[in-house]
């Protein structure tokens, strides 16, 4: 599943940098699919639906850091555990209960992200 940032998010930033998929963004920054990664043309979302991946989105947060779903591989096939999770002074890197996937989706998730 995918890491969320909790309220108890301190804004220090640590996270953003850890992220392989630029999935991190501070609160109230536009996201894309491209930011950070090789991906060309349309991507397909975790909803089935597809995006230009230069689409510019809205925060999904405006207060504190988020992750973006989509673009969150729990770190599989970069390191052992979430960094973001591993440099959190507050713990506040935690998964996501509403979006549940193996380790062979998240893998996959990170083919189509850096092809």
């Amino acid at each position: 599943m995918a890491i969320k940032i909790t309220e108890e998010c301190i804004n220090c930033g640590a996270c953003e940098p850890e992220c392989p998929n630029n999935a991190i963004y501070e609160g109230g920054v536009e996201w894309a699919i491209t930011d950070g990664t090789s991906v060309k043309g349309e991507y397909t979302m975790m909803d089935g639906s597809m995006m230009d991946v230069n689409q510019r989105n809205p925060p999904i947060s405006v207060d504190i850091y988020y992750i973006v779903p989509d673009k969150c591989t729990e770190c599989q096939g970069f390191h052992e555990e979430p960094q973001c999770a591993a440099v959190c002074p507050v713990d506040c890197c935690v998964p996501d209960e509403m979006y549940r996937e193996t380790v062979e989706e998240l893998l996959a998730k990170k083919d189509r992200l850096h092809l």
